[in-house]
């Protein structure tokens, strides 16, 4: 992928650069650390232009930059035109003010705004601000662009993806594909959509594609690295991954991304030990119960809370005859049942080789909201490499999630520091977590 070039585009020059030359230099800016840390001294230094002429650039810079709220303040000062009005509602737009945006977008009418780009940005505005109905008015407006706009089929698929028509926004991405084979948002959201129906090959392609642009889309490039990780061509993940990190050296995904790719390079998976280890495991969550013992001993025990084999294998035999009524006739009873399977008391505290027994319901409140522990997963939003490696575990819903530790996740193939991070905040953000052992 060749570097992007820079625009001969100069944003505080006497006169603005028209909406086409704006649009490269934020393709510019935005491809790499070092052209948003020049932009941005720029913006700083004439951040304290007056005059409604003057600001309407910075206004523009600092939208360019993320400053949304700083971008939205300048331009209400700058004066009318269509640049104004238009970058003012992107800010709007970004700031959640959607009715605003709406009506910044309008107001640019009046200043010879193109009117389709205009109404297909008010369908995006209408739909994220949730206002479906809204946004499909609008589109139908301009219905008579179909098989014309690349932009038009871009905005119905989207509006159709959110629907859960997810044939109808295919086709629709497919037809923007062929009116404008490099429209970078169709191909990614095409690839997108290919990933999750599973079709892993086409969203590969898709990728590949905008990563042989010119400008480098990071979460093109991450989910690409996803997908090729997924299918153990670690080589290629890391190309992806060094290009991301060429350009944005501390971006903190792709550095998790770059470390659970080399992990993944030096994991063994050895699968007769594997199983051992689940058939040890299933042993270890025996309950007591299962077992015939007198009286005496079943009481003794449940009162010191040991439910399973694995749970005797983190006590010790002077712990045990120290409880009251607890006697060596009590104790050779448990050890009949721990030696043919060759455990022994304390086993777990002297080797720490086994983990305790998983015990329903620990890492979880006693009184937590068993509605909550029933849904689903993907009502976690979590991203597709989250979502594939829960799919490999069989976890289905949040309870079955909180019942694992995070050893357990890590140890799933291409389930990284990434992916468990991403999960106990989602976790954490509803007041819960994952079984831990201490």
């Amino acid at each position: 992928m060749e570097p992007v070039a820079e625009p001969q585009v100069n944003l505080f020059a006497d006169n603005l650069p028209s909406m086409e030359e704006i649009e490269k230099l934020i393709c510019f800016v935005h491809s790499g650390e070092s052209n948003q840390l020049a932009f941005s001294e720029q913006v700083e230094a004439n951040l304290s232009s007056t005059g409604p002429k003057a600001i309407l650039p910075v206004g523009i810079g600092l939208y360019i930059l993320g400053r949304y709220a700083e971008a939205a303040q300048k331009l209400r000062k700058a004066k009318n035109c269509r640049e104004k009005f238009i970058y003012q509602a992107f800010a709007l737009r970004r700031l959640g003010k959607f009715d605003e945006a709406i009506e910044s977008l309008q107001k640019s009418l009046d200043f010879e705004a193109d009117t389709l780009s205009i109404t297909l940005e008010k369908t995006d505005t209408y739909r994220h601000a949730a206002n479906l109905d809204a946004a499909a008015k609008e589109l139908k407006s301009c219905a008579n662009f179909e098989n014309v706009s690349a932009e038009y089929h871009y905005q119905l698929g989207r509006l159709e993806e959110i629907q859960g028509l997810y044939e109808q926004a295919t086709d629709n991405y497919k037809t923007a594909l062929e009116l404008s084979p490099d429209h970078q948002k169709t191909l990614f959201h095409l690839a997108y959509r290919c990933d999750l129906s599973g079709d892993e090959e086409a969203a590969i392609d898709h990728y590949k594609q905008i990563a042989s642009a010119s400008t480098v889309y990071v979460s093109a490039l991450l989910n690409l690295t996803v997908l090729y990780e997924d299918n153990g061509n670690f080589d290629k993940a890391s190309q992806c991954v060094d290009i991301v990190l060429d350009s944005h050296p501390n971006h903190q995904r792709a550095i998790l991304f770059k470390k659970d790719i080399e992990s993944s390079k030096t994991m063994f998976y050895d699968e007769d030990k594997e199983k051992k280890l689940t058939r040890k495991h299933q042993i270890l969550e025996t309950p007591i119960s299962d077992f015939e013992l007198s009286v005496r001993s079943r009481n003794c025990l449940k009162k010191m809370n040991i439910d399973t084999l694995g749970d005797l294998l983190n006590i010790t035999e002077a712990e045990l005859l120290s409880y009251k009524n607890f006697g060596e006739t009590s104790l050779r009873e448990i050890k009949v049942i721990l030696e043919p399977k060759g455990l022994r008391l304390g086993m777990a505290l002297e080797e720490k080789q086994f983990p305790p027994a998983e015990i329903p319901g620990v890492g979880t409140e006693p009184d937590e909201d068993e509605g909550l522990r029933s849904k689903p997963v993907d009502d976690l939003q979590l991203s597709v490499r989250s979502r594939k490696c829960l799919h490999k575990l069989d976890i289905r819903t949040i309870g079955e999630l909180t019942s694992k530790t995070e050893a357990e996740l890590l140890g799933c193939k291409n389930f990284g520091v990434t992916s468990s991070n991403e999960i106990k905040k989602a976790l954490t953000n509803l007041g819960i977590a994952l079984r831990n052992l201490d």
